[in-house]
């Protein structure tokens, strides 16, 4: 009895001490901070970490005559992460199937077993949020019935119905598959910072758009070309499932980007959600993309160097379009698995050839000789009713269609972002937070 009133003691003490610690806010009147978590930069899941950096952007010795569109400029890049591979089928497919389910289970099922609600509220409350319990959905999901539940009529309208439909199988009308998203436009604040008429929300980018690929880019981009399996098995088939996604849209691409933010940023599904412990993804800028293309090498042609396009064996190293149209020669007749050949010396796989990659850079002759000098990056949101030549965005690496010109490090093209190929797909940035690798002690 005796050692455990001693304990008890000790134990309240101890207590008490630590919350008078707790309550001492005074610090004597010293500036002593804010307390912070502590904070360790990681590697995201599947990204390879791109080091500060200068380098010489722009052509090294192979350019089109007088295109006046390849000015050499000395540029630094802060560090940042990158895709070790191109955007897999499987991946964006999570993207589609989290529109899906969300639009099942908000506009059709009706079903509370779904949600949670943040603690403290009620069910009946007028003003009650709630949330979609991804665990829970993950268990019993909406289209799968495993364990019996009769959602087929409720869904029903998800489906194509009548006319629309093929020998009355039940399939997904994904026109519905539509993802509404907004964007706090930082550089159209910092533009209109003294403009006392303008509001937070003129500042705010809401966008709503269908998100499924659109694969009927086989058929439509190789004219008079027997490409009907790939138009209806490449995105569904899961022979294809690590092949690099294509037929999405520059504002398909860009709407991924936001949606995974949205999952790094959600810690629990009850309203509570972690400090960010990385910044937004996004598309990699034009400058970017070329200064990870080089894996850190300078004056190179191609991101495993150069100046040749083979081996010191005679091997083609990416899968592009060899002579005048041996497709087969370099291992691959369309695209290849995300992973296919060497990677560059920063770990990232096919920078060149596969299939060409979107940006987030629009596109300009002379961009070059306006933008900055440390970090570049030359941006503009095009509004549908915008002329074409403003909704050009920069694409790059060349792909499995190409000549060999389009595979150098310092090519660029462009397409228009409303518009789907069966040669263009993506790869994400997340800017890295903290001290560069460089910096450390």
């Amino acid at each position: 009895m005796y050692y455990r009133m001693k304990l008890y003691y000790f134990i309240v003490f101890l207590v008490a001490g630590v919350v008078m610690v707790g309550c001492n806010t005074n610090h004597r009147g010293e500036v002593v901070g804010v307390y912070q978590r502590t904070f360790r930069a990681e590697v995201p899941n599947g990204m390879a970490y791109i080091p500060a950096g200068s380098f010489l952007m722009g052509p090294v010795d192979q350019d089109i005559t007088f295109s006046q569109i390849g000015d050499n400029k000395q540029v630094s890049i802060p560090a940042f992460y990158m895709d070790e591979m191109e955007l897999s089928n499987s991946k964006y497919k999570q993207f589609v199937n989290w529109v899906r389910d969300s639009i099942a289970i908000t506009s059709y099922l009706n079903d509370d077993k779904y949600y949670i609600h943040p603690k403290g509220t009620t069910k009946s409350a007028a003003n009650s949020r709630k949330y979609i319990d991804w665990d829970y959905v993950a268990k019993n999901p909406p289209f799968k019935n495993k364990k019996g539940q009769n959602t087929t009529s409720k869904l029903e309208n998800m489906y194509y119905q009548g006319d629309d439909r093929v020998f009355d199988r039940n399939e997904i009308d994904v026109s519905r598959l539509k993802y509404s998203y907004a964007i706090y436009m930082l550089r159209d604040a910092a533009n209109h910072q003294n403009d006392k008429k303008m509001k937070r929300s003129d500042f705010i980018l809401r966008d709503s758009l269908a998100i499924y690929p659109d694969t009927l880019v086989w058929l439509r981009n190789f004219t008079y070309s027997a490409n009907e399996p790939y138009a209806q098995g490449y995105f569904s088939h899961p022979a294809y499932q690590n092949y690099p996604v294509v037929g999405v849209t520059w504002r398909q691409a860009r709407a991924f980007t936001v949606w995974r933010t949205k999952l790094q940023d959600a810690a629990a599904q009850d309203g509570r959600h972690l400090t960010q412990s990385r910044l937004p993804y996004d598309l990699p800028s034009d400058a970017q993309f070329e200064y990870a293309a080089r894996g850190g090498r300078i004056g190179t042609n191609y991101p495993w160097g150069g100046p040749y396009i083979k081996n010191a064996k005679g091997c083609l190293l990416a899968n592009f379009k060899p002579g005048r149209g041996n497709y087969t020669d370099d291992g691959g007749l369309m695209t290849v698995k995300v992973n296919a050949y060497l990677p560059n010396d920063y770990g990232l796989y096919n920078m060149a050839g596969n299939v060409a990659e979107w940006t987030s850079s629009a596109y300009d002759e002379a961009s070059s000789s306006v933008v900055s000098d440390l970090n570049p990056s030359f941006t503009y949101n095009a509004k549908a009713t915008d002329p074409e030549v403003k909704k050009r965005k920069v694409v790059r690496g060349g792909s499995f269609k190409d000549v060999g010109y389009f595979l150098q490090n310092s090519t660029r093209t462009y397409e228009y972002q409303d518009t789907a190929k069966a040669y263009i797909g993506f790869r994400c940035v997340t800017s890295f937070i903290g001290r560069d690798i460089k910096d450390r002690n």
